[in-house]
């Protein structure tokens, strides 16, 4: 029996309210039920509820309270979402100065009142009632914004109690229906937190964005590189909200005034994924960013990643190769690691010894060791590299350099007997160079260790179903200026090639593109290039080299996807920059 449910019985029978032989009926029947006793003795009708209620208030001198008649301002709502609310069974009635009264149908469990008093940062005054009627309270008060949620509902197009989410057999898991966590999925924010995630999934959103304004919040989802807004909430409903991410990523729900970062895990339609949180505090509330790693969306294919064959051939020889390194460069959300994951894919055998360091591991695959770096426990970049170095690795996938410790372990690896694989954020290929000279690597040492230096990037593509050859084409001069050669811009003239533009169609959400493409740019360091690391050339010069030496820039890889219509050329000219073409009309002419 629970512990209130054995003070009650004792106070039921102190009171003269119930007989030993009706006690101990309603308790067998509340444990074969699975009830509390005061749910029980009251449906039954063997004690009033106002007698209930007096008899529990007299033994605590805790005051009573009718929650049928009380109706909570938002105020004192937004103090305690509704979802920690019905997990705790109490209901925020008022608040004066910093003292929050809250209606109890336990008041001995003090734990229970401590929570609530650290996650609202308020003094608590107890005041006493049912469960039964707390809850219902609960739902009275808090649903008012019930056809609001209604609406926003419509607006994700999806149906919450049809929603495939199941608990994934993992400690990090969350089942968002489990009744531990929230009673039931019947919330209106579990609700809206849960289509919010299952519509940004269906839309193949890479994150969801929740930022609060001072009077609205703005839900956005990022979808082909791009943010647009798919619900504005009311502003009342943000810190229900956060609370139930938080909740569902195990982080303090009591803390809002510094960053946090944590993680959950989903199945979804049958399928496993993974959410990373970052949660950071803002003039307006706390902004709340979801991370969704859909393994299913992966390719872990070179082939269909759809790079040109020349820019394939020179990443598989490199990738191919006994020992080196292979640096790929670019911004955040430009494909980098799943083009390493690939490469990786690709080449890992039984034979070898492959590991990776990471921060943090972004995808599982099974057949490699994978270290996730931490700061807080000292697992740092380099103390994990220097640690992996005695573990006889012969492929190594570091996630990202970012110091002068990081590169200098990475070149002796390379230079050692081992494959390096890695990341680097710069602009271009050839700028990648400069970068590791300016962190303190010998320019010899850049030119010894490095097969490979590469620059990638994401393009959208055009919606299929409603794109259009363009009305007008550019004139000579402006096609030239973009970067076309003289034979292109003769095909396009004389109508031999086609340009398309978008429109917009429901399929793409009026955007005019759909799905995204990668582009890549491969500078193999040839001996030319070698010695013009070696002697200090500008970075200019080194491209001006790798062009002549067949090198595709990233502008001219984006240029052979419009003649494709694979893309527009707005979209080329926002992904990248018209130096690197001009390098190449420079040598034509």
């Amino acid at each position: 029996m629970a512990k209130f449910d054995r003070k009650l019985k004792t106070i039921l029978l102190k009171r003269g309210l119930l007989t030993e032989e009706d006690v101990s009926t309603a308790q067998a029947e509340a444990e074969e039920n699975g009830k509390g006793l005061s749910n029980v003795v009251i449906t039954k009708g063997l004690v009033g509820e106002k007698d209930l209620i007096a008899a529990v208030s007299k033994e605590m001198n805790v005051p009573p309270i009718d929650v049928g008649k009380v109706f909570v301002d938002d105020d004192v709502l937004e103090i305690l979402p509704q979802d920690l609310a019905t997990y705790y069974g109490v209901l925020p009635i008022s608040k004066l100065d910093n003292m929050l009264t809250i209606a109890v149908a336990n008041p001995f469990d003090v734990l229970k009142l401590d929570d609530v008093r650290i996650v609202t940062g308020c003094d608590v005054r107890p005041v006493v009632s049912t469960e039964s009627s707390i809850l219902e309270a609960i739902t009275r008060n808090y649903n008012k914004e019930g056809q609001a949620m209604s609406d926003l509902m419509d607006n994700i197009g999806a149906d919450a109690d049809s929603l495939a989410i199941e608990e994934v057999s993992s400690e990090d898991a969350y089942d968002l229906s489990d009744p531990n966590i929230v009673e039931g999925v019947d919330s209106p924010v579990v609700k809206l937190v849960n289509m919010m995630i299952y519509q940004a999934i269906r839309e193949k959103a890479s994150d969801i964005h929740v930022e609060p304004f001072e009077k609205r919040i703005r839900v956005r989802y990022r979808c082909d590189g791009r943010l647009r807004e798919v619900l504005s909430p009311p502003k009342r409903m943000l810190n229900a909200i956060v609370s139930r991410i938080k909740i569902m990523s195990e982080l303090d729900i009591a803390e809002r005034r510094v960053p946090q970062d944590g993680k959950f895990q989903l199945k979804i339609d049958g399928r496993q994924v993974d959410f990373r949180v970052s949660i950071l505090p803002t003039m307006h509330g706390e902004k709340t960013v979801l991370r969704i790693l859909d393994t299913s969306n992966l390719a872990y294919n070179l082939d269909a990643l759809g790079f040109e064959e020349t820019c394939l051939a020179d990443l598989r020889k490199a990738a191919e190769a006994a020992y080196g390194m292979l640096l790929i460069t670019g911004p955040t959300g430009s494909g980098k690691s799943t083009t390493l994951y690939s490469i990786i894919r690709e080449i890992m055998t039984i034979e070898d010894n492959i590991s990776t360091v990471e921060d943090p591991v972004e995808y599982q695959i099974e057949g490699i060791n994978q270290v996730q770096v931490s700061t807080k426990r000292g697992l740092t970049f380099g103390a994990a590299l220097r640690s992996l170095m005695r573990q006889d690795p012969d492929k190594i996938l570091i996630g990202e350099i970012r110091d002068l410790e990081t590169i200098e372990i990475a070149v002796k690896a390379s230079l050692t007997g081992h494959l390096v694989l890695s990341t680097l954020h710069t602009n271009d290929s050839a700028q990648a160079i400069l970068r590791m000279v300016d962190m303190g690597v010998d320019p010899f040492m850049v030119a010894s260790a490095v097969l490979l230096f590469s620059a990638q990037r994401l393009g959208r593509k055009l919606c299929p179903d409603c794109k259009l050859p363009v009305d007008t084409m550019p004139s000579v001069e402006k096609m030239r200026e973009i970067g076309f050669t003289e034979k292109e811009i003769d095909s396009l003239q004389s109508g031999d090639s086609v340009i398309y533009r978008t429109v917009g169609c429901k399929r793409c959400g009026d955007s005019g593109y759909r799905g995204r493409f990668a582009i890549l740019e491969t500078l193999p360091i040839t001996d030319n290039i070698k010695r013009m690391i070696v002697d200090g050339a500008s970075v200019i010069d080194i491209k001006k080299q790798a062009v002549k030496d067949g090198m595709i820039t990233v502008r001219r890889a984006g240029l052979l996807n419009v003649l494709r219509g694979v893309t527009s050329i707005e979209e080329v000219l926002h992904t990248s920059l018209a130096d690197a073409q001009k390098v190449r009309t420079q040598e034509e002419e």
